[in-house]
């Protein structure tokens, strides 16, 4: 019953966080998840490496149910890293078993889809795929492409340089363009995140800070804000989530309302000489 009682609470607290957050007009509109720590918390907690990854995946979900209660329009979670294919066959096979699980579940029962109106998009280099999983990633994409209310971006599997090395690619493959006039703004019109909002928050998990090749473009904007959590991802709950939306809604006000600093001047007059 204590239990119960303490869910309940619980459910009410966050509640009325995601509304007030709702209402504030701060909240971002894009969030990015580097969700590191799966496999430590499996150690810690002395389980098989996908028990990990499957605690990992539930943490998600409320992750998610929060940031779109607030009003988040986008989030982008990293799932697999191109370069998690040289783990062992054994946890690369489970971590695909898990995915194409997931992936099913959110097209078929999963809340986020049906209840928050979310377009799940893959992105990332989906070729490397089997194509079991491939086919589960198009049925869920086709399903769900006419959800307007807010995205999810999986990133499953993808570095942040193959999607700057996949645009440009794109670009010069495409007769429209010279070499003479491609620009800054022309890449991030071919990036896998084209067309959505731009990266306002970084979240990573574990301890570790470094971006791990994840959104290495989007993250060069001075108006992103990073935060790095010493907690394993599937320690990382609703509450935590909630402080930080609630400290990035204080900065974006305290920004907003502040007079310019002398940096802020200098960096100004020094984009006005160029």
């Amino acid at each position: 019953m204590a239990e119960d009682g303490y869910n309940y609470m619980a459910v009410l607290a966050k509640n009325l966080i995601s509304r007030t957050l709702s209402v504030s007009n701060c909240v971002p509109r894009h969030i990015g998840f580097i969700m590191d720590g799966n496999r430590r918390y499996a150690k810690k907690k002395q389980m098989e490496s996908k028990e990990g990854h499957e605690a990992g995946f539930r943490s998600m979900s409320k992750i998610l149910e929060l940031c779109y209660e607030a009003g988040v329009d986008t989030a982008t979670v990293f799932a697999f890293s191109i370069e998690n294919f040289k783990r062992s066959a054994y946890e690369v096979d489970a971590i695909m078993s898990l995915a194409r699980e997931r992936i099913r579940q959110i097209r078929e029962h999963g809340e986020l889809a049906q209840k928050y109106g979310v377009r799940i998009r893959v992105i990332g280099d989906i070729s490397l795929l089997d194509k079991d999983l491939l086919k589960e990633i198009k049925n869920t994409m086709e399903l769900t492409r006419n959800n307007t209310r807010a995205t999810l971006n999986i990133c499953m599997p993808y570095t942040g340089r193959e999607e700057i090395y996949h645009s440009m690619k794109t670009v010069l493959d495409d007769d429209s363009y010279s070499s003479k006039n491609i620009s800054e703004e022309i890449i991030d019109e071919h990036l896998y995140t084209a067309g959505q909002p731009p990266l306002d928050l970084l979240i990573r998990t574990s301890g570790v800070t470094r971006l791990s090749d994840f959104m290495l473009w989007q993250t060069c904007s001075n108006d992103v804000m990073i935060e790095f959590i010493d907690c394993l991802w599937p320690e990382f709950g609703p509450f935590r989530m909630a402080w930080i939306l609630l400290k990035f809604a204080f900065h974006k006000n305290f920004s907003s309302g502040r007079k310019p600093s002398e940096d802020d001047e200098f960096e100004n007059k020094n984009k006005k000489a160029d």
